[in-house]
């Protein structure tokens, strides 16, 4: 547990020792940490308000110890804790606080943000530019390089910057965005794992603010050391500034650059458009939001999506859902990259080529982004090297803000969602055909902006796609802390390409400009607001194609990749490929124009290759840390997605006594049990099972679905989430509660 009722940082152990339950005898957990007589009673009257079913009884022997008894009457007595209380126990709301799902979209996000990134995860970034009124300035994350373990699960980033033009004042500045935080209940939300995926929204959140002078670190180094600072999921804070002073002279570094670096799982970035259109109108009235809080905002959108009939839904992706053999890699099969990270690469259509490519689009009763959708999809076929008509899928961006809830265009959050389009390429039939055919399926697409990959794998439950064109997507890899290894499936294991490992996205950024009266408050005080531009982001998969306006009506076009999957020469050739049919596409004006003859633009260009999918390799069930003294007590720590990062290692570093410890997997240990068990001979010894966070809960779902002997009922130790210290230190003080005492 981290929260208001403990010290900053400070994480609670849940202890469970089984005993033999008399009917309608009460379930005892001791909890054990920081935790004073006054906050425990508040624990225990939270438990009893949220929980209502259940009868709550404290206990307190001195700080820091106290017995909780939960009985449920109903049931004549309570044999297990629903995971949903466990969580409340775990990581209890905090004062004045609410507790949000984390459904859709977020969850897939935040599931990826619990994984463990490997070494290497700078971001590289090229930039290949026409020379008309664009910016081309330290637009870049610097080189390739390592980055240290981040917070607690919060390796994502996305970062936007912009050069402040016009007086600056600092103080103001940080005034205006702790009104916004004050206002904006995204921006006191954090997250919470321990047993279904939750949003945590807190009364109250302080703005991060850092100011750096270039004298001590320049641009391209800030940017590295900002995005290897990851995010701590745990607290409120996923959105922080980062304030480069104005070097001397008059030249470049003239004015302070903003860094703006939030989190992908809490925010898209129309919400972060919004949430800075919120702060230059508080910067603007001298550092204050006129106003209370936002509504509608993130709890109202919750209580909106819980109402939805999704029926027809349903019934639109019973036929819509990607077939197995659907095209969704961008290269052919490859070696490995040997290369790892995202990778940025920026091109720019001009003006006049963005106008002919939207005129062209637009004679035939289509979008620009449909254009844009059209030649992805060309792309994606041409990979495939399949001949003859072939379905194709890839991910494309709806804002999820086009929905019947008054205000919902100005709620910031995560509300988009990548949602699968599917369609057939025939290389001989008309584009005019292709065009219609994405611009429809967009907006089948547009009717259901709500729903999301998980919810659509939920509907269309389904074998794993064949190999026949790209592999399907694998199995979710989630972090196992300490030295055991390996990867844990997560529910996007066994489906077919729905956004998922091997498929691309396609995204169109709208531009959301300030409001003219703002715009002309802040030009009357020598304020310009300037377009934030993109430093570095989280592919998410092999490639992210994001296209926006820039102020002079250019395209630009943004290609964000994996490294580790698309080496930088085959993400360049992706790239310059996709640009070259964008440019030559509206000099196809005959209507029996067909897909093949543009595609044969690109005969003398060589597919770029992908490195090939590394299935996930099996992970030992059973682990030994330490051997231990072969008559004492074992100490089973149980790994899972989402333990935090090093807590473990710590745990097994600092534990003195001699006590055997080893490591199971949470997910696959059903019948690892009965081995550990007999590991622990000798009369009045003990099996103790624990876990941080998921581990923790993952311990006690262990510990009751596995058959022991009368009298040998393995004692639990549960955790909170914090970070790595915390954690371990909460273990040890609960595990050093229940062990056998020393002859």
């Amino acid at each position: 547990m981290s929260s208001q009722y403990v010290p900053q940082g400070a994480v609670l152990a849940v202890v469970y020792e089984p005993v033999p339950l008399s009917p309608g005898g009460p379930l005892v957990l001791e909890l054990r940490g920081p935790l004073g007589p006054a906050d425990a009673e508040t624990v225990a009257a939270r438990l009893a308000q949220r929980h209502r079913a259940f009868g709550v009884a404290l206990d307190s022997h001195r700080p820091g110890h106290h017995t909780l008894r939960l009985t449920l009457p109903a049931a004549g007595g309570c044999a297990a804790l629903p995971a949903d209380l466990l969580a409340d126990l775990l990581a209890p709301p905090p004062p004045g606080g609410e507790i949000l799902p984390v459904t859709g979209h977020q969850q897939t996000l935040l599931r990826a943000a619990l994984t463990p990134a490997p070494a290497g995860t700078g971001t590289t970034t090229n930039d290949n530019n026409d020379n008309d009124n664009n910016d081309n300035d330290d637009n870049n994350g610097g080189g390739e390089g390592g980055e240290g373990e981040v917070g607690v699960g919060g390796g994502l980033a996305e970062q936007l910057y912009w050069d402040w033009s016009g007086p600056f004042d600092l103080a103001r500045f940080a005034a205006a965005w702790q009104s916004v935080v004050d206002r904006e209940c995204v921006l006191r939300a954090c997250f919470d794992w321990v047993a279904a995926p939750r949003l945590v929204l807190h009364a109250r959140a302080e703005a991060d603010i850092a100011v750096y002078s270039p004298a001590a670190v320049t641009w391209p180094r800030l940017l590295r050391r900002d995005r290897a600072r990851g995010f701590a999921l745990h607290r409120p804070g996923l959105l922080r500034l980062t304030v480069l002073e104005a070097g001397p002279g008059g030249g470049a570094g003239a004015a302070p650059r903003v860094l703006l670096t939030y989190h992908p799982a809490l925010l898209d970035e129309r919400g972060v458009h919004l949430l800075l259109r919120e702060f230059y109108r508080a910067y603007a009235a001298g550092g204050v939001l006129p106003g209370g809080e936002r509504r509608p905002d993130l709890r109202d959108h919750a209580r909106w999506l819980a109402g939805q009939d999704t029926t027809a839904a349903r019934q639109f992706w019973a036929r819509a859902v990607p077939p197995p053999r659907a095209a969704t890699r961008p290269g052919r099969p490859g070696g490995a990259t040997g290369q790892s990270g995202p990778g940025l690469l920026h091109t720019r259509l001009r003006a006049p080529e963005t106008f002919r490519l939207r005129s062209w689009a637009a004679l035939r009763g289509a979008a620009e982004s449909s254009a844009l959708h059209l030649v992805w999809a060309l792309l994606l076929y041409r990979a495939a090297g399949a001949p003859g008509p072939l379905p194709v899928s890839f991910g494309v961006q709806l804002s999820g803000r086009d929905i019947a809830l008054p205000g919902a265009a100005g709620i910031p959050g995560l509300l988009d969602s990548p949602l699968p389009m599917t369609v057939t390429v025939d290389p001989a039939a008309p584009l005019e055909d292709l065009l219609h055919q994405v611009r429809d399926t967009l907006l089948d697409l547009a009717a259901y902006p709500w729903a999301s990959t998980e919810t659509i794998r939920a509907w269309t439950p389904r074998p794993p796609a064949g190999p026949a064109a790209g592999p399907a997507a694998g199995p979710v890899a989630g972090p196992v802390a300490g030295p055991v290894a390996g990867p844990v499936a997560g529910p996007a294991a066994g489906f077919g390409p729905l956004c998922g490992a091997g498929s691309t996205l396609v995204r169109f950024d709208g531009p959301l400009p300030l409001p003219k009266a703002l715009r002309s408050e802040l030009a009357a005080q020598g304020v310009h607001a300037d377009t934030p531009r993109s430093a570095a982001g989280s592919a998410g998969g092999p490639a992210t194609l994001a296209a926006r306006h820039d102020s002079a009506g250019g395209l630009v076009l943004g290609l964000l990749y994996d490294r580790a999957q698309l080496a930088d020469q085959d993400a360049a050739a992706l790239h310059s490929q996709c640009v070259r049919l964008l440019r030559a596409l509206p000099g196809y004006r005959q209507a029996g124009a067909s897909a093949g003859q543009l595609l044969d633009l690109l005969a003398q260009s060589a597919v770029p290759r992908m490195a090939r999918p590394v299935p996930p390799g099996p992970h030992r069930a059973l682990s030994v840390l330490r051997p231990g003294h072969p008559h004492a007590d074992v100490i089973c720590l149980v790994a899972a997605p989402g333990v935090p990062a090093g807590s473990y290692d710590l745990f097994v570093r600092g534990h003195r006594g001699p006590e055997r410890i080893v490591a199971v997997h949470g997910d696959g240990a059903r019948g690892v049990l009965p081995a550990v068990l007999q590991q622990a001979p000798g009369p009045g010894r003990r099996l103790v099972l624990c876990g941080c966070g998921p581990g923790g809960r993952a311990a006690y779902e262990l510990a009751q679905r596995t058959p022991h002997a009368p009298g040998a009922a393995p004692a639990v130790v549960m955790t909170g989430i914090g970070d790595a210290a915390a954690c371990a230190s909460a273990l040890a003080r609960g595990v050093s509660s229940v062990l056998t005492p020393p002859p």
